[in-house]
């Protein structure tokens, strides 16, 4: 016997009112998109719920894939058994078995019968199920406060459906049920994060990266670029804009004070990034800032950074510890690529001093002898664009950047 379903649950979903049915469709989208790995799998939605049909499909395999999918709270593998006891009460047999595998611990059984012409009531079914496992094992003993496992059966009108484990999922928001954003994806740890925890909330992601070559190489352009995929294992494919920034850069860093030039190098970012956006139908600008980290994170810098733009800018990590940061970064697999020593355009030019607190009337004199509009024309004129696929495999382009 094994496993041939998963049940899948979602809760902030059933909050949705009117739109909770377009909330289900995308969220089965999303299922069906996530696991076109596994041509055997079918995906079905019915009365509020969907189901994962297995037809041998390792089961294990396609949990892990359904925990990357946002928008689930939960699910279980259960077993679609016909009406028929004596097969009901063996499928629960070998179910409490393999979620207690050493055939020691507690378990209690639940019934629900929406089929109320099945022949037996709830509580007489709850009494003879768990009469034939404890008849059947040897360590097991019943708990109906706070057992090991809880055995949950369903008696539905074309099947019974048997479950023990419950699985966490991502939670959030289906991808795709909030609109589009624009990521200013750098090669660090903070931004993929940030990309990252946008998704959750159910937005499309489409990301910028400035781009400063000689001055950065390809390694870095490509560890980007592989960020960006792994980003796309949550969201599904991707556009990646790359902007040419050397132009911009070397006239900031001729004709600006060391102090300030971090702040009207991230002016420019903005400006170009509010244009590329646009261009894209994004609704907003994601990036991976978070209070008071480094001296371009103050409260003061994205007073004056922000100046130059009235384009909403959502910032995932604004509270986040760096260790916490650091920690989703290694969960979801884009730690290891934004440790790789190959320097964004952020590092370059890099001053021994940054101003912690710049003056917006500052920042402005500064930027009189810039041609402000050219460069900004001139880079977004210049941006190239990337399809980032989910289907490419990253193992040996990994490989290479080290």
């Amino acid at each position: 016997m094994m496993y041939d379903h998963i049940l899948v649950r979602y809760a902030e979903l059933a909050l949705k009112g009117k739109n909770r049915k377009e909330f289900e469709r995308k969220l089965h989208e999303n299922i069906k998109r996530a696991l076109k790995e596994f041509p055997n799998v079918k995906v079905q939605r019915s009365f509020g719920r969907i189901f994962v049909e297995l037809h041998g499909t390792d089961e294990e395999a396609v949990s892990e894939r359904l925990q990357e999918v946002f928008g689930i709270y939960s699910f279980s593998p259960s077993l679609k058994i016909e009406l028929d006891q004596e097969k009901i009460n063996n499928a629960a047999l070998w179910a409490v078995k393999d979620a207690l595998p050493d055939e020691t611990g507690t378990f209690k059984v639940s019934v629900k019968r929406v089929n109320k012409g099945y022949p037996h009531r709830s509580q007489q079914l709850n009494y003879e199920i768990g009469s034939h496992v404890l008849r059947n094992t040897k360590n097991i003993t019943v708990n109906v406060h706070n057992p090991d496992v809880e055995v949950r059966v369903e008696i539905r009108e074309e099947a019974a459906y048997i479950l023990c484990k419950t699985i966490k999922g991502s939670g959030g928001l289906p991808v795709g049920t909030a609109g589009k954003v624009m990521l200013m994806l750098s090669g660090g740890i903070d931004s993929p994060v940030a990309g990252y925890l946008a998704l959750k909330r159910g937005v499309r992601l489409e990301a910028i990266h400035f781009h400063s070559p000689p001055f950065t190489n390809e390694r870095a352009r490509q560890k980007v670029e592989d960020l960006a995929r792994v980003l796309t294992r949550y969201g599904g494919s991707m556009k990646l804009h790359i902007v040419p920034f050397t132009e911009a850069q070397k006239a900031i860093h001729q004709h600006v004070p060391d102090k300030y030039e971090m702040t009207v190098m991230r002016r420019f970012m903005l400006r170009i990034a509010e244009q590329v956006a646009v261009k894209n139908q994004a609704l907003a600008i994601v990036n991976g800032e978070s209070l008071g980290q480094v001296a371009s994170q103050t409260l003061d810098s994205m007073y004056t950074i922000n100046e130059v733009t009235n384009f909403p800018i959502l910032r995932p990590l604004i509270t986040t510890d760096k260790l916490d940061v650091i920690e989703i970064a290694r969960k979801i697999g884009t730690y290891d690529l934004s440790i790789l020593p190959y320097e964004d355009c952020c590092t370059i030019f890099l001053p021994p001093e940054t101003k912690t607190k710049p003056k917006r009337d500052k920042t402005n004199l500064y930027e009189q002898d810039l041609d402000i509009d050219f460069y900004v024309k001139d880079a977004v004129e210049r941006v190239e664009t990337i399809h980032i696929s989910a289907e490419k495999k990253l193992d040996e382009e990994i490989q290479d950047l080290f």
